[in-house]
């Protein structure tokens, strides 16, 4: 078995082309298709797929909701959610997010990248567009002030927040390591500590926590961009 994707969308015509694209995608087999949010809660516990393309705006039960019931159920080994929609400040995709999601595509994506975003998400790292899911997320910190989440950082070493800035700029870790002269491998485990410390399901919920706890600040430069 590949990749067990799940595709919600309560428009026939978006499942069939999502469907479509990944059909000849390598290692990704589409289990099933949800027509609402609660189709996709149901689904997705009864199926257990790695990857749920979710919509937002759907029926009986929107895309924000059923992502939480989704990743909320199922723990730390449960099922990556991406939301995919029409607009990039779509205002519903930061509360995706928070409420669980890894990261969100916009519908005009390539087949190629469809099933690359799907690779990416089940392997837990940052999404294509991490520039734009940064964008989007100080946006709306912006908007509405930050949670108080520092205690969450108190935990982190010097250089376990180090890597949080880095990861909150969208850098991969091959990046990361050349940034900070460190080897891959040690920026891997820096990664690994920050998921289990601050209790992150993946890279785009560190990002969030990076700029709710004030770590990062809406519109400022990156880290060593001097």
């Amino acid at each position: 078995m590949g990749i067990g994707v799940l595709i919600a969308d309560d428009q026939a015509v978006v499942r069939s082309g999502l469907r479509a694209m990944l059909s000849s995608a390598a290692g990704i087999d589409v289990l099933g298709e949800a027509v609402d949010g609660l189709d996709a809660v149901e689904w997705s516990a009864r199926l257990r797929p790695d990857v749920v393309l979710m919509d937002i705006r759907m029926p009986r039960l929107d895309g924000l909701e059923a992502t939480r019931r989704i990743v909320g159920g199922a723990g730390q080994d449960g099922p990556r959610v991406v939301v995919v929609t029409t607009f990039e400040h779509d205002e519903y995709v930061y509360g995706a997010l928070r409420a669980g999601a890894s990261g969100f595509l916009l519908k005009d994506v390539t087949p190629a990248g469809l099933a690359e975003a799907v690779r990416v998400a089940h392997a837990g790292d940052s999404l294509l567009a991490p520039s734009v899911t940064r964008r989007l997320i100080a946006d709306f910190t912006r908007a509405r002030p930050a949670r108080a989440r520092r205690r969450e950082l108190g935990r982190l070493t010097a250089r376990e927040s180090q890597v949080l800035l880095e990861v909150a700029a969208g850098h991969s870790n091959a990046d990361i390591a050349a940034r900070l002269f460190l080897g891959e491998s040690t920026v891997k485990t820096h990664v690994s500590r920050l998921l289990a410390k601050t209790g992150s399901r993946d890279r785009a919920q560190l990002v969030v926590l990076a700029y709710e706890s004030g770590l990062v600040r809406p519109g400022g430069a990156d880290p060593g961009d001097d």
